[in-house]
C-alpha cells in the first residue's frame, strides 16, 4: 500500500503576520516532555498543576488564586464574568479584543453583561474616558458599570505604563470599578518596560490578570491569577462550566514551569520586541512608509501605499490589515532576524519601486 503518512516537517518561509505561526518553543516543549512520564491524578490533582500555579505565585510576588484555561477568549470571558452580573457593563477601548475578536464571548459567558465601548485612537484606555463612560448615566434603565478591562500590550502594540495602570486603577477605585488585564502578550509588555510582573499587576492596582502563553511560546494555555482571592470565589466551577477545566490538566500547566524555570517567558518577550525594532530601524525614512503606531512591544503596523501592500503579497508575505488600516507585522519568540532582514528588503525594494 502506498504510504498516505503526512511528512513529519513541513517547510515554509518564516511569516510575520501572527505570533500564533510560531511553534512551541523548546522550554515548553521540554517540560510537557516531562509531564508525558507515568500517569498522574486528573483535572489539576497533579503535582505539575500545583508546582505550576506556586511558580506563578513565587512570579507574582503574591498569593493569588490561579487557574488554567486553553484559549485567550475563553480566559478574559471567564474572568469578567466573574466580576460582573448579567445587568453590570464592562468598560473596553474600541479596539480591545474582548469587543472585536471574540464573537460576544464575554456577553455569553456573563449572561448578557454588556461591553461599553470607549473611542480611542491609540488602543489604549484613559481615566477620563473611564470616567465619562463610567458616568454618563446611573439610572436603572442602562447597564450599571462594574468592571474595567485593559490589554496590556494593546491591539495596537502600545504598551501601559505604571504609572498609567496606577492611574486607571485609582478611578476604578474611586468608582467602584474592578480592573481586569488581558495579558495576552504580558511578556511582551514586561519585556518592553523592563519590571518585574508585580509592578504593572497587583501593585499597580489589577484585580485579574490573564497571563497568555500560547503568543509567549507555548502550544495552547493562558494562566488567570485572581489578586483579590475573594473575586475567585467558585472560579473552578465556572471552568468547568465553560469546558476549561482540562482531563488532562498537567499539560496545559506544565508548560509553565518550564517557561518560567530560567526565564524564557521574558527572554522569548524581549527577542519578540527586538525584531519588531529591528523591522522597525531598516525601514525608517523610506517615502511614503509610515508605522501608524510606534513600536513598543513585539508589533509592527505599518502605513504605505496599496501598490507596496500588493507587492509584498506578491512576494509571498502575509499580513492583516484590520487595524489602522496598514499592514500588521507581529513577532514571536522563534522570528528569525534574516528574515526580518529579508521583509525590510523587500520593503524597502517594494517602496522604491512603485
Amino acid at each position: 500500500m502506498p504510504d498516505t503518512a503526512l511528512p513529519l516537517t513541513i517547510l515554509a518561509p518564516q511569516q510575520f503576520a501572527s505570533d500564533n505561526y510560531a511553534g512551541i518553543c523548546p522550554e515548553a516543549w521540554n517540560a510537557m516532555h516531562e509531564a508525558n512520564a507515568g500517569s498522574v491524578p486528573a483535572y489539576g490533582d497533579d503535582p505539575w498543576t500545583q508546582r505550576a500555579a506556586d511558580a506563578l505565585r513565587d512570579l507574582f510576588e503574591h498569593e493569588a488564586e490561579v487557574f488554567f484555561a486553553f484559549n485567550g477568549t475563553a480566559a478574559n470571558s471567564m474572568a469578567l464574568a466573574s466580576l460582573c452580573q448579567s445587568y453590570h457593563s464592562v468598560i473596553c477601548s474600541a479596539t480591545a479584543h474582548v469587543e472585536t475578536d471574540e464573537c460576544g464571548a464575554p456577553e455569553f459567558f456573563s449572561n448578557g453583561s454588556k461591553l461599553l465601548v470607549a473611542a480611542s485612537t491609540d488602543g489604549k484606555l484613559t481615566p477620563d474616558a473611564i470616567r465619562a463612560m463610567a458616568t454618563s448615566r446611573s439610572d436603572i434603565h442602562f447597564p450599571k458599570p462594574r468592571a474595567v478591562t485593559i490589554t496590556q500590550p494593546t491591539e495596537t502594540g502600545l504598551v501601559y505604563t505604571i504609572d498609567e495602570v496606577k492611574a486607571i486603577a485609582a478611578v476604578c477605585l474611586e468608582l467602584g470599578l474592578r480592573l481586569h488585564m488581558d495579558g495576552a502578550r504580558f511578556a511582551n509588555a514586561c519585556a518592553a518596560l523592563n519590571c518585574a510582573p508585580a509592578d504593572i499587576t497587583w501593585k499597580a492596582g489589577v484585580d485579574v490578570l490573564c497571563f497568555g502563553g500560547t503568543k509567549n511560546g507555548m502550544g495552547v494555555g493562558e494562566a488567570i491569577l485572581f489578586f483579590d482571592r475573594g473575586l475567585a470565589q467558585d472560579f473552578d466551577y465556572r471552568c468547568k462550566q465553560a469546558g476549561q477545566l482540562a482531563s488532562k490538566m498537567r499539560f496545559l500547566a506544565a508548560p509553565w514551569l518550564g517557561m518560567i524555570k530560567d526565564g524564557a517567558w521574558l527572554r522569548n518577550g524581549h527577542h519578540a520586541n527586538a525584531c519588531a525594532r529591528r523591522l522597525a530601524d531598516k525601514i525608517s525614512g523610506l517615502p511614503e512608509i509610515e508605522p501608524i503606531f510606534a513600536v513598543q512591544a513585539n508589533a509592527v503596523f505599518l502605513k504605505a501605499p496599496e501598490s507596496v501592500l500588493d507587492a509584498l503579497r506578491a512576494k509571498g508575505w502575509r499580513f492583516y490589515t484590520f487595524i489602522g488600516g496598514g499592514a500588521r507585522l507581529m513577532f514571536a519568540w522563534d522570528a528569525d532576524p534574516a528574515r526580518v532582514d529579508q521583509l525590510a528588503a523587500d520593503i524597502k525594494n517594494a517602496s522604491e519601486s512603485k
